[in-house]
């Protein structure tokens, strides 16, 4: 009886340690670090992206890990992937509150946001958030803002879609937000709920794009997150830069992380123009 009773135990332990084990990956690949305090972006700085790695054990792979996001997408490494194929994503306006994280901004899903599919599994949108500059360069070139749309699977799997943009008109999805900024920028709150959000507004147009593995850019830079940065570059104000600066925390008005080695690492692209390409020519066959 007693053996029985120490082998439930032992039992239960094993499951709740796996349990654990599921749900803090997720927790982290989902909401980054919430803790600005103990990183900063300025480079030569104790606690500055080069040392990311020596703050916590737990961010060990910030120096340690041979797939770091951003790298420079170099169309002279990438190699034309037409069966890719286009994007497959179904987004739905969904609840959201929009939250001054202190390292960035971030609009936090509620509800059912959607999903994008790769290679048969569904990576379901969390939330979205910016970093000024942009962390991936296309060809050496940095752009003004970077936004971010971050999914996670059913096993935790992160993959994330880029999206570029460049001072010229306002950005349509920032303009829908302005209000909330604004107020957030002037009373220092660090959330506040937005009501429905359309992430389609977001995704904007594009279907070019590059694919790599690589990891998420906060501490801590856990890898294989399946990135997918758009290739068409969008506009955004001046003036929405600023106010995205002037709601977060000082020292956070630049938050990118520089770039890391790409370590012989596959870039694949996907252009609608290779892909037609590729489908008549099987077509005339």
């Amino acid at each position: 009886m007693r053996s029985a009773r120490h082998l439930h135990d032992a039992v239960s332990a094993l499951l709740l340690f796996l349990l654990l084990s599921a749900v803090v990956p997720a927790a982290r690949a989902q909401q980054e670090t919430d803790d600005e305090s103990e990183f900063s972006y300025v480079c030569g700085a104790e606690n500055g992206p080069e040392n990311w790695g020596n703050i916590k054990e737990e961010w060990a792979t910030c120096g340690t890990g041979l797939m770091q996001s951003p790298i420079d997408l170099s169309d002279r490494l990438a190699s034309q992937t037409p069966h890719l194929g286009y994007l497959n994503h179904s987004y739905r306006p969904a609840e959201a509150s929009i939250v001054n994280r202190g390292h960035d901004i971030t609009v936090m899903f509620h509800g059912d946001a959607g999903s994008m599919w790769i290679n048969g599994t569904a990576y379901h949108l969390r939330q979205l958030h910016w970093h000024t500059p942009s962390e991936h360069r296309v060809n050496g070139r940095r752009y003004n803002l970077e936004l971010h749309m971050v999914h996670l699977s059913s096993e935790n799997k992160a993959a994330v879609i880029g999206l570029l943009y460049k001072i010229g008109r306002p950005n349509h999805f920032l303009h829908e937000l302005e209000s909330y900024l604004q107020r957030m920028a002037s009373t220092n709150e660090k959330e506040e709920n937005v009501g429905v959000v359309d992430p389609w507004v977001a995704r904007g147009d594009g279907e070019a794009y590059y694919r790599y593995m690589g990891s998420l850019t906060t501490p801590g830079c856990d890898e294989g997150v399946i990135w997918t940065v758009i290739k068409r570059v969008a506009t955004v104000s001046s003036e929405q830069l600023k106010l995205l600066a002037d709601a977060v925390h000082d020292g956070f008005d630049m938050n990118a992380r520089p770039l890391q080695k790409v370590n012989y690492r596959d870039i694949s692209f996907f252009s609608p123009d290779d892909h037609h390409e590729r489908y008549y020519a099987a077509a005339d066959h």
